[in-house]
């Protein structure tokens, strides 16, 4: 299986709308088990399960553990379920007028045949940008379905916004990760791209942050004499 990276056409939006949301929802359960096993968040879930035998309750305990659980799971989940809720009310609603309708943006998609059937398996878009003389690119919205992993895949089309931006004389490719996705940070930075910054700027509030310990999004960078 060879995917074609072509530009996205308007037919191709339930799809790729439906890529993104379950893509980053796939970072859920990981973001689960690492909140649920850290240190304080295992504490916290034995000192409840402790209060609750000691009021004399063995199903005390369980659900108040249970409940604190629950809270975690529910936190990890609004992290990335309210992003994703914000794009496909926002810029993923019309992907042609938010990426398409200036000749230095652009929205990739790649397809191909899957059980007798074309398929959508990854998305990419740049934006361009403006800071005063300088005009760079911004990657977004780099999706891979899971059955397309590990190909080599993500790396042609990071290449291809690269190839993009070279083309029309941009300075530089900025983009944004999440600490947590390792695989994307280790292949951006094996494309040339350097970590730049940080922050942990989201879409949901600061305590839902602590109780998942979201690692922050970093700011990766590729100089056009990289390219």
């Amino acid at each position: 299986m060879q995917p074609v990276i072509r530009q996205y056409r308007p037919s191709d939006k339930d799809a790729v709308r439906a890529l993104f949301s379950n893509g980053i929802k796939e970072h859920i359960h990981p973001c689960f088990r690492n909140a649920i096993t850290n240190p304080l968040n295992l504490a916290v879930a034995l000192a409840l399960c402790v209060a609750g035998r000691l009021l004399g309750s063995v199903s005390g305990a369980v659900v108040l553990t249970g409940a604190w659980v629950g809270l975690v799971y529910y936190c990890c989940h609004e992290v990335y379920a309210s992003y994703v809720r914000e794009k496909l009310r926002t810029d993923m609603q019309d992907i042609p007028g938010n990426y398409l309708s200036r000749p230095d943006d652009c929205f990739w998609v790649a397809e191909a045949e899957v059980d007798g059937r074309t398929r959508i398996l990854g998305t990419v878009a740049v934006v361009a940008k403006q800071s005063g003389e300088e005009r760079h690119g911004e990657m977004f919205r780099m999706v891979i379905s899971p059955t397309c992993r590990r190909v080599g895949l993500g790396r042609r089309m990071t290449q291809t916004v690269v190839d993009f931006c070279k083309e029309r004389g941009f300075s530089k490719v900025v983009l944004e990760t999440s600490s947590t996705q390792v695989a994307a940070v280790q292949l951006y930075e094996k494309l040339g791209f350097s970590q730049v910054g940080s922050h942990k700027r989201t879409l949901t509030s600061d305590w839902i942050l602590m109780l998942t310990k979201f690692g922050p999004i970093f700011n990766l960078l590729m100089n056009n004499d990289s390219f």
